[in-house]
């Protein structure tokens, strides 16, 4: 599966389109998801700002996205 985060992702709209990544930025000590600078500032700047590395930051952004993905196609399965 494709990494739906990329480095150059605008903050908000990562907050935005993927909701489940809040508590994962907010781990990673972003905590200023909702602030004007989240509207402007990719992930990797946010990042640096923060001083974490952005890398594991994506790795983990995008895992819980596919988890949140891979349990919205197990309970479509169910519907079925």
């Amino acid at each position: 599966m494709a990494d739906k985060i990329k480095k150059d992702m605008i903050i908000s709209e990562a907050v935005s389109e993927f909701p489940e990544t809040r508590e994962v930025f907010l781990k990673h000590g972003m905590h200023c998801l909702d602030c004007p600078v989240a509207s402007s500032e990719s992930i990797e700047d946010g990042a640096k700002v923060h001083g974490i590395d952005v890398d594991n930051l994506i790795k983990d952004l995008n895992k819980v996205v596919e988890k949140k993905n891979n349990s919205d196609s197990s309970q479509e399965k169910k519907k079925k």
